[in-house]
């Protein structure tokens, strides 16, 4: 009996995420990342409860986009683990998430984090601000370290049908 009083008090002093969304603050650590192509950076997302009450039952995905309309973007290519099921966040606590992306496309990306209940209640999720991420092109004469067998296969191919050549000449 005793158990089952503790646990009502407690579900009373947790509020569904539904219900507690108003109360919900979504702030990352920076506003702009500037990186080269295929580079890694992190980005952390502080989710605050403003309410008098803890919350649970919330889930933050991270959100890619591009800016400039030119280039798809494949959220999964930019990072592996785009969704977290958050722990109950306190009253006036808050919880800090770090999101890890892999710069694979040039050009201006933006980055969001939304959360949202859990449960599938249809309120607006509580979204942070942008993060606006300019990716620099890398330009490369020797992509991946090809450059040598590039010139250097044909280059031989080419010296050894010369040397056939020439041997054939003098026989």
């Amino acid at each position: 009996m005793r158990c089952l009083l503790l646990a009502a008090a407690i579900a009373a002093l947790v509020v569904p995420a539904a219900a507690a969304a108003s109360n919900l603050r979504v702030a990352n650590d920076r506003t702009a990342v500037a990186i080269k192509l295929g580079h890694k950076f992190v980005f952390h997302t502080r989710i605050e409860n403003r309410g008098s009450t803890a919350v649970a039952g919330l889930v933050a995905h991270l959100n890619v986009v591009d800016l400039s309309g030119h280039t798809y973007v494949d959220p999964e290519d930019w990072s592996s683990h785009r969704t977290l099921y958050l722990a109950p966040i306190p009253a006036h606590g808050s919880t800090t998430l770090a999101w890890r992306l892999n710069a694979v496309n040039a050009g201006t990306i933006g980055v969001y984090v939304a959360v949202l209940p859990r449960s599938g209640a249809p309120v607006p999720p509580t979204t942070g601000p942008t993060v606006r991420v300019q990716i620099q092109d890398r330009k490369s004469l020797n992509a991946g370290g090809i450059l040598p067998l590039a010139l250097g296969i044909p280059g031989s191919l080419g010296l050894l049908a010369l040397g056939v050549r020439l041997r054939r000449r003098r026989a």
